[in-house]
């Protein structure tokens, strides 16, 4: 049971990454694949109309995390009080940034809102990134479950950590070019003319890059972390993840290479998918790791609670089936517009 609530709280929180996060890589690459104010409305209606439906699965990640982990869930949203709120202005400002900036005809009002639209997904992709490497790291959970951290400390990867060090600033760096990557060959499918062109070119550079980043977030992974390896080899799911992303990261090449478009997005797809899908099995049981000492550590058996799993497997089906059937509907209505 416990096993199987991990697997949904993950799969909701990489929905979020995956459909979100071509939000975010188009949203830095606008003012680079964009010159003109007319090409500019051609990225933003490649991120809507319903892009405010992807942030529906953080939503749910966060109701979920709460309903089936409480433990977990009451250390690291107050652990992670900064780095959350930040994350909330990000998205409040991105959101700000659509709907205003072309209220008004004038340069330097478009300009300043292009900008603060530019910013706010770089930061949103940024924060995530660092976020993922505070997991992978782990922060100072003491005895009692709890912790705070500071945006840095001493830069090291043990003890008293913060949220910025050398590892999760290159965690960060590794999580913004792979979702510059998928925002450049989300556009590629979406726009034409000059727009398509450089995002296109844009697409080939950054995919070329997250190759070497990979190898080097991998590494230094595996140094912070010597079990990890080991732990991944003995699950059979992060073989099926790295298949996943192998296949799909040829899909992503071949599609760029022959002008395939709609191969190489869904190979974009699968490949954060397969990443972070590979990411969580590799952790698992561990949620929570203390860089204070192993034993503090919260994993899925002690961050759940059995009453919450019985309330969660009531609610969540149901809530679940909603949330489609309404998915289902917003879209059609959608597309007879």
């Amino acid at each position: 049971m416990i096993a199987i609530w991990y697997c949904v709280v993950s799969f909701m929180l990489i929905a979020y990454i995956t459909l979100d996060g071509r939000n975010f890589g188009a949203g830095m690459l606008h003012w680079l694949v964009a010159r003109t104010p007319e090409e500019r409305r051609q990225v933003v209606a490649a991120i809507g109309p319903l892009w405010t439906w992807h942030e529906v699965w953080l939503v749910g990640f966060g109701g979920t995390l709460v309903a089936a982990f409480p433990k977990l869930m009451a250390s690291a949203f107050s652990g992670y009080y900064l780095a959350m709120f930040l994350i909330l202005w990000c998205l409040i400002l991105r959101g700000v940034s659509i709907e205003v900036g072309g209220h008004i005809n004038d340069r330097l009002w478009q300009g300043f809102w292009d900008f603060v639209f530019a910013f706010a997904n770089f930061l949103l992709a940024i924060l995530f990134g660092a976020a993922a490497g505070n997991v992978a790291r782990g922060v100072p959970l003491d005895s009692q479950g709890n912790f705070s951290m500071a945006f840095f400390t001493n830069f090291g990867v043990h003890g008293h950590v913060g949220l910025l060090d050398w590892y999760t600033v290159s965690i960060a760096v590794f999580a913004a070019v792979l979702l510059a990557a998928h925002g450049a060959t989300y556009l590629a499918l979406k726009t034409a003319g000059p727009v398509h062109d450089r995002s296109v070119i844009l697409a080939r550079y950054l995919w070329a890059a997250v190759l070497p980043l990979f190898v080097v977030i991998t590494t230094e992974s595996w140094t912070i972390r010597p079990e990890l390896p080991l732990r991944a080899a003995a699950n059979p799911i992060c073989w099926l993840g790295s298949l996943v992303v192998v296949t799909a990261a040829v899909a992503v090449f071949s599609g760029l290479s022959r002008q395939r478009e709609q191969r190489a997005f869904v190979g974009s797809n699968f490949v954060i998918a397969g990443l972070l899908a590979t990411g969580g099995a590799t952790i698992f049981p561990v949620m929570l790791h203390s860089t204070l000492a192993p034993e503090n550590s919260l994993t899925a058996y002690t961050a759940a609670g059995p009453n919450a799993l019985r309330l969660a497997s009531m609610w969540w089906p149901l809530a679940f089936a909603l949330a489609i059937v309404y998915f289902v509907f917003i879209s059609r209505r959608m597309k007879e517009k």
